[in-house]
Formats: structure tokens, C-alpha cells, sequence
């Protein structure tokens, strides 16, 4: 790992969101508000067992996603979850972002580096928020549509956590030579972190 930046290179800023970017995790509020509390909350129950798996045991998290996403996702048009998606942005920017992190990422487009998040958390959502904040990409979780514009209620690829962050960066670097930074907060940016020429540890977990 390199601490250097050389001069006359690409440079790339890796923000994970949830936790570093945002103080707090988006995926059920957000899931909330597409499906609602009740709905929710009966989705959560079913998929218990293997919620409290994704707990004890890392290799779970997907399993357990997934099987969310079935439940409260399925069915539904994709340009009405756009539309919550488009709401929620403007709540997260307005109110659950850190500012430390924000400023760090404004910090790298002065520099004329490119700023990208890199998350478990759902493209839909992300998308809107990387336009509110000037980000050039976002590398998140995607929802499966079908033909007729609709949810299937699965994962459109894999999850976007530990080795698959580096991973889906490396994709869309696409084999350019770059010097990259890396922002995140917890084990699930691990991956991330050894890609990474320098790391950065940030929020609350910064500071133990």
C-alpha cells in the first residue's frame, strides 16, 4: 500500500455510505418507506432466523438481504420506488449525512479527484443522493426489474459488501492505473481498505 500520490495520475476517492457518508444505516428506513411499517415489520419476523444467522455469522448478511428484499420489494413499479427514492434523497442529505465525510469528499473535487460510493446500501436510493452531492458514480446494491418495468424482489448481482466493494471498484476502474483513497467505518470495508493506497477510518469506530 502506497501513501504517496503520484503526480499525473487518476485519483479516486472510495466513500462506503452507510456509517461514513451517512450517520446512520438507510436500508430499513428506506425499505419502510417503500413497503411500509407493518409490511416491514411482518418481512423482518420471517426472515428472523436468518437476520439473527447475518448476526453471528458474516457469510449470512447476503442470505438475509435477499430474502428482505423478496418480501417487501416484489411486484412493485420500478418508477414509484424511483419516486420515494427521490424523497428519501432530500431527507438523507437534509439531515443523516457527516459532515466531516462530506467535507472530505469536496475536499477531493477541489483536488480534481473523481469521488465514488462504494456501499451495501441500494443504488436506487444512492444514485439521487451522489447527484445531490456532486459524487461521479455510484457502485451500490442493485434491484432486478423485469421487462414490464417491475421489481422481481431480487438482487440485481451481488451484494455490494467486503470483497465485492473492491471488487466492483476494480470493475469500474477498468484496468486505468489509479491512486485511490478509502473512507469507511466498520469490517465490511475491510476488502476496501487493503485495495486501497490510503485508508481511512471514519464516524464513531474512527475514534476507538
Amino acid at each position: 500500500m502506497s501513501s504517496v500520490e503520484p503526480a499525473h495520475q487518476r485519483t479516486v476517492a472510495a466513500f462506503d455510505f452507510d456509517g461514513t457518508l451517512s450517520t446512520r444505516d438507510n436500508f430499513f428506513p428506506f425499505v419502510c418507506l417503500v413497503a411500509g411499517r407493518l409490511r416491514t415489520a411482518r418481512a423482518v419476523l420471517s426472515t428472523a432466523p436468518l437476520i439473527v444467522a447475518a448476526a453471528l455469522r458474516d457469510g449470512r448478511r447476503n442470505t438475509a438481504k435477499g430474502a428482505l428484499v423478496r418480501r417487501t420489494f416484489a411486484g412493485r413499479a420500478v418508477e414509484d420506488v424511483e419516486a420515494v427514492a427521490e424523497d428519501f434523497a432530500d431527507a438523507v442529505v437534509r439531515a443523516h449525512l457527516r459532515d466531516e465525510a462530506v467535507e472530505r469528499a469536496e475536499w477531493h473535487r477541489r483536488q480534481g479527484h473523481e469521488v465514488v460510493i462504494v456501499s451495501a446500501s441500494l443504488e436506487i436510493y444512492l444514485r439521487p443522493i451522489a447527484d445531490r452531492l456532486g459524487f461521479d458514480a455510484v457502485l451500490g446494491t442493485a434491484l432486478e426489474a423485469d421487462a414490464d418495468g417491475r421489481l422481481t424482489g431480487r438482487l440485481a448481482g451481488a451484494n455490494v459488501r467486503r470483497a465485492e466493494k473492491a471488487r466492483r471498484l476494480d470493475a469500474w476502474l477498468a484496468g486505468t492505473p489509479a491512486f485511490v483513497w478509502a473512507y469507511g467505518d466498520s469490517k465490511g470495508d475491510h476488502e476496501l481498505f487493503e485495495r486501497a493506497d490510503r485508508a481511512i477510518r471514519v464516524g464513531r469506530r474512527a475514534r476507538r
